[in-house]
């Protein structure tokens, strides 16, 4: 078995210290920006957080074919896509099976079972305000077809 998602540690980060270029306001270097506008925007695309979710719910690792049937509407494509942008954020670990033919399971990892602790009191309040968002829609699609 072998995990692809290999444990590297970052490197140290201080804020105001010798690692901050003085140019961003979160005190964190450039790249380390770059890293959280990047992830922000990973998150919040169609499947990524649905593809934690059902990672996150399963006993275990899954093949890609029960989490693709698990998973209407999304493509083939467009999982696989997400898989390995989760994979390469820490989100995700692939496994992959020296076997004939040869067997991927994806599990999610702590990080992302942490992420998805810190949006679910987003998902709570969006679950709560459900019929307000449909009720706002359809006045807001009524105006527009006038």
């Amino acid at each position: 078995m072998i995990h692809t998602n290999s444990q590297v540690t970052a490197p140290e980060l201080t804020v105001n210290g010798a690692n901050d270029d003085g140019g961003s306001c979160s005190g964190l270097p450039e790249p380390f920006e770059t890293v959280i506008r990047e992830m922000l925007a990973r998150v919040s695309t169609r499947w990524s957080l649905w593809t934690l979710h059902k990672l996150a719910a399963a006993s275990s690792p899954l093949r890609f074919t029960r989490l693709h049937d698990a998973m209407a509407g999304v493509s083939q494509k467009m999982l696989t896509q997400t898989l390995r942008h989760l994979e390469r954020d820490g989100l995700v670990n692939r496994i992959v099976y020296a076997q004939v033919p040869p067997r991927v399971e994806y599990e999610i990892t702590a990080l992302g079972r942490e992420l998805l602790a810190r949006v679910d009191p987003v998902v709570q309040w969006a679950r709560a305000q459900a019929r307000e968002f449909a009720a706002a829609q359809q006045r807001f699609d009524i105006a527009a077809e006038r």
